[in-house]
């Protein structure tokens, strides 16, 4: 990934933060000869720098991922800026945005028990705190059947890209007209943008 020195993320605790906020990505290998994508969600393990996912079975990216140096790429939040917003008209449109690069060797996981761990924090992660629903109280024999039809992996990390483009190559003054015109819609991803401009800050 192209990423100009102002925009580059190398702090690992803040890219990681981003994959956990952001954790549904598109995962890229070859197949085929052929570069190949399934979008899919991706949980990460910090303190053992794996990343672990499924395929749903008749997906047939995995037959041929296993071992391939494979690409996740998470998509933050992003928005469009204009010029228009700015103290100058020699100015031209841009786009704010926040993306993550994760590199990686893929491994096929067979054990049962680890997929249905796997699949647990899944929905534990996503399953807002008082839902009534737990993977834990599904029919077994349901789940059974459930996990037939998808093929689980890992991805250990070997380097991550991290670029945040909020207007850093520009005055402060600038930027803090841009955050403004942000925080003046209702659109979550140009909230979201005007945040992390603040912080920057």
């Amino acid at each position: 990934m192209y990423i100009p020195k102002p925009f580059k993320i190398e702090d690992e605790a803040v890219i990681y933060d981003f994959i956990e906020k952001y954790g549904f990505a598109a995962l890229f290998s070859q197949h085929k000869g052929e570069p190949y994508a399934t979008h899919l969600p991706l949980l990460l393990n910090k303190s053992e720098h794996l990343l672990y996912g499924h395929f749903a079975r008749p997906n047939a990216q995995w037959k041929d991922a296993e071992g391939q140096q494979v690409l996740a790429v998470f998509q933050g939040p992003h928005c469009y800026i204009s010029p228009s917003w700015y103290e100058t008209s020699k100015a031209v449109p841009t786009w704010n945005y926040v993306s993550i690069h994760v590199y990686g060797k893929m491994e096929i996981v067979e054990d049962r028990n680890a997929i249905i761990d796997s699949l647990n924090h899944l929905v534990n992660k996503y399953e807002i705190s008082d839902s009534p629903y737990n993977l834990n109280h599904v029919e077994p024999s349901f789940i059974e059947g459930m996990t037939k039809g998808i093929v689980a992996f890992r991805i250990k990390i070997t380097n991550t890209e991290a670029k945040a483009k909020l207007s850093q190559n520009h005055p402060v003054e600038r930027q803090e007209l841009i955050i403004k015109h942000l925080e003046e819609t209702s659109q979550e991803d140009n909230m979201q943008v005007a945040a992390l401009m603040k912080k920057n800050l």
